[in-house]
């Protein structure tokens, strides 16, 4: 059973689909159609940068799901397809368009002021992202739990990519604070250098603009099933769809929760269908017999040939 999994931000880099626009008139048609839909020449940015421009939210979004879209599209039409879908964060969009849910025109403009929404929530330089490695869930979410106790301040974990690997997300001084206790339990902790504390009760705001961006996008039957992040778990109502892109927004991705629910469907085949090779690393360290497979990277080149 195969499953494409589609990356979300972090993942953009200048270049990024540049050979597959040169082989398939299909991809070129869904970088062409998004520079359509925003009315600026995204393409432009995602294969000549700079990498500065490219990195801001309201661009990186939009580059990375018409990046990752360009690869599913080719991807059909040589005849791989998926019995199930997922993606991180931003890589629901992705995920959803590949399911015949969403217009991938409605999720380019959508994914855009999602962006922007995020990005505005919380004042540069007020939030904060850490990176915590060798502490389990449990252990980060009782100390987030404790501190925000103490301070009335907020950090909570924002992402939970793989055992060990866990995302905490916040206002920037209680971050710090939670980073420096969880350093003493003998965890590993690094700053994330990003624009916004993603993921977390910071980003109500974002949440409710994007609850009324999203009110007029239609919402269709899915062809294929998907596994939305808040739950981890089998979406088969389509009508779920929008509630839980919006409750995406605040609430955290349980990205090892929704591999081993792959894993219980039976999925032993999965694609990371975009840009870079991210999602395969946790997917290795949430069971290491997998062999998931990047298909952007050269030892997934044999699928477009």
């Amino acid at each position: 059973m195969r499953a494409f999994v589609f990356p979300g931000q972090a993942s953009q880099k200048v270049g990024m689909g540049d050979w597959l626009i040169e082989q398939f008139p299909v991809a070129k048609q869904v970088y062409e159609q998004a520079d359509d839909e925003l009315g600026y020449s995204l393409s432009k940015l995602i294969l000549e940068g700079p990498m500065e421009k490219l990195t801001e939210t309201e661009v990186t979004q939009p580059a990375v799901l018409t990046t990752s879209v360009a690869f599913d599209r080719v991807l059909r039409e040589l005849g791989h397809t998926p019995d199930v879908v997922a993606g991180h964060s931003l890589g629901e969009y992705s995920a959803l368009v590949s399911a015949g849910a969403l217009d991938f025109g409605e999720a380019v403009r959508a994914v855009r002021a999602r962006g922007r929404y995020m990005q505005e929530a919380v004042p540069l330089g007020e939030g904060a992202m850490s990176a915590v490695f060798r502490l389990t869930a449990e252990q980060v979410d009782e100390t987030c739990a404790t501190v925000r106790g103490e301070t009335g301040g907020e950090v909570r974990g924002a992402t939970y990519n793989a055992p060990g690997l866990i995302v905490i997300s916040g206002d920037k001084a209680t971050v710090e604070v939670a980073g420096a206790r969880l350093k003493e339990m003998k965890g590993n902790v690094s700053p994330i250098p990003v624009s916004a504390p993603f993921h977390c009760t910071l980003m109500k705001p974002a949440a409710e603009a994007l609850r009324e961006r999203l009110a007029g996008v239609k919402i269709s039957e899915l062809a294929v099933p998907y596994l939305p992040n808040v739950t981890a778990q089998q979406e088969k109502d389509h009508t779920r769809i929008f509630a839980n892109l919006i409750d995406q927004v605040e609430q955290p991705v349980r990205w090892e929760e929704t591999v081993r629910s792959l894993i219980d469907m039976g999925v032993d085949d999965f694609m990371e269908v975009g840009p870079g090779n991210v999602l395969c690393g946790f997917i290795r360290r949430a069971e290491r017999t997998l062999k998931p497979l990047p298909v952007s990277d050269p030892k997934g080149r044999h699928l477009f040939e």
